[in-house]
């Protein structure tokens, strides 16, 4: 039997209702946005047209600055175009389609995550072996899975919903739509989503979560009987800035995933969703340029070649 949508439209919750407070809000996400747009942009230029960038390390950042600038976009255009006209409501496909970008994206960072792990991994514990263990083909065999893995799972969940029927309540506790906004606004029982949800997520998940963490465990025994403090410092500084994004990650998806939705925290949820969707993308390129010497060099380079040879002036 072929599901009845009784609703077409869904209702999104509303960051204030106060206009001065809305009017502020409207002007700092607009600057976070354009902020994070700008910053990892200028790192994928950077890794494309720097050559002493051409590394598997900056390899994988340019694709995390892609997903962050991605990730980014499938939720921030969306809510300043709420903000400004105070219109909280959405089409139910809309709503689809924004639950598929965000569920799609945050499963791709996690693959990239560990990638990006097991490439300090081997750097720190097999120096020797690092060229060879992460070729360039490696290296795409392993973008082909951060791109094409999570996009298999996104659709399966996308078929699953299928089956629900959304009747009402059709009021969303989030400035966006993600899975489990979709399962409360459902009037069909979600379980069997739910449990594939666990299922898969939780077994994609938690593998991801183990390949992101585990070669930290060998790193750190690795520095540990390093005997110069220089040279612990060095190995060090080049994996804070990974750890660094994969624990705001990783902190920031428990609590929006794992903690119970309930009255107490709606507002601490919507906080947390926020810094996810909003502010993170603009924290990793941050943490990234400010513990890289390499891309600061790149960028000093970059722009001091661009004052030894300004563009020429357009004539009239």
């Amino acid at each position: 039997m072929k599901n009845q949508t009784s609703i077409t439209s869904v209702l999104l919750m509303s960051l204030s209702d106060d206009q001065e407070t809305i009017s502020v809000l409207f002007i700092f996400f607009l600057l976070i946005y354009l902020m994070t747009v700008f910053s990892n942009f200028l790192i994928i230029l950077l890794v494309v047209t720097c050559a002493h960038l051409h590394t598997p390390m900056y390899f994988f950042l340019g694709n995390l600055a892609f997903l962050d600038m991605s990730y980014s976009s499938v939720t921030a255009p969306s809510m300043l175009s709420h903000l400004i006209t105070q219109h909280w409501s959405i089409c139910l496909s809309e709503c689809k389609a924004q639950m598929f970008f965000v569920v799609y994206f945050a499963g791709s960072e996690a693959f990239l995550l560990s990638f990006m792990s097991y490439d300090r991994y081997v750097a720190i514990c097999w120096p020797l072996h690092y060229s060879q263990v992460m070729s360039w083909g490696t290296c795409a065999q392993l973008a082909s899975l951060v791109w094409s893995t999570p996009l298999l799972l996104t659709i399966t969940y996308t078929i699953c919903l299928r089956r629900l029927t959304f009747c009402g309540p059709n009021l969303i506790q989030n400035f966006f739509c993600d899975l489990p906004h979709l399962f409360q606004i459902s009037c069909t029982d979600p379980t069997t989503n739910v449990l594939i949800l666990i299922i898969v997520g939780g077994t994609v998940g938690i593998s991801a979560f183990i390949t992101t963490f585990y070669p930290y465990v060998r790193i750190f025994r690795t520095v540990l009987r390093i005997r110069t403090s220089d040279g612990k410092s060095k190995a060090f500084s080049t994996c804070t800035s990974h750890l660094t994004v994969v624990l705001v990650y990783y902190a920031s998806i428990t609590f929006i995933y794992f903690v119970p939705n309930t009255s107490n925290l709606l507002t601490l949820n919507r906080v947390v969703s926020v810094i996810y969707t909003l502010i993170t993308p603009l924290l990793n390129p941050l943490i990234y340029s400010l513990r890289s010497k390499d891309l600061k060099a790149a960028l000093q380079r970059a722009l001091h070649i661009h004052r030894l040879h300004p563009a020429p002036a357009t004539r009239r």
